[in-house]
């Protein structure tokens, strides 16, 4: 297959999951990120721990890990992958104001995890917007990004 091809589409031009049973085990590491933008008085809530629905970020960073676990489900041609750890962290900035949000997902298998590494930074973004929707409802996800990738037929990328 040309290197410059979408590899979900057949010969044909129809949808299908790729064939990764002649590929190799390989230790690889994907990084993501991404960030939830924020006004000043909805920043001061969440860092002063004033927000009535709880711990934002805390739960945030645990549906985070959840939909790393359940990527495979949620986007139809990607294969499940044994996730071998997990860490999704949300950090304050008050440069943004917001939340900076990165996930951190390694696995030995045929495939990446570059999937599970947006669909973390994604859902936890989600979820802090849904925490925070009762005080904010125009808070602005954005530059949700693949940020390094590692191992693989592919080699390394690193797009910080």
């Amino acid at each position: 297959m040309e290197k410059n091809t979408l590899t979900h589409l057949s010969a044909d031009g129809k949808a299908h999951m790729v064939d990764v049973s002649s590929k190799y085990p390989t230790e690889r590491i994907a990084t993501a990120g991404g960030q939830i933008r924020l006004n000043q008085s909805t920043f001061e809530i969440l860092q002063d721990g004033e927000l009535k629905k709880g711990d934002a970020l805390g739960v945030a960073q645990i549906a985070g890990i959840m939909a790393a676990k359940k990527t495979a489900e949620l986007i139809p041609l990607c294969h499940p992958i044994q996730i071998n750890q997990i860490q999704v962290s949300l950090t304050l900035d008050e440069r943004l104001p917001g939340v900076q949000i990165r996930s951190i997902i390694k696995t030995f298998d045929r495939t990446g995890a570059e999937m599970e590494a947006l669909t973390a930074v994604s859902v936890a973004a989600l979820t802090v917007y849904d925490m925070i929707k009762a005080v904010q409802k125009n808070a602005i996800i954005e530059n949700i990004r693949l940020m390094e990738k590692h191992g693989g037929k592919s080699g390394d990328i690193v797009n910080e």
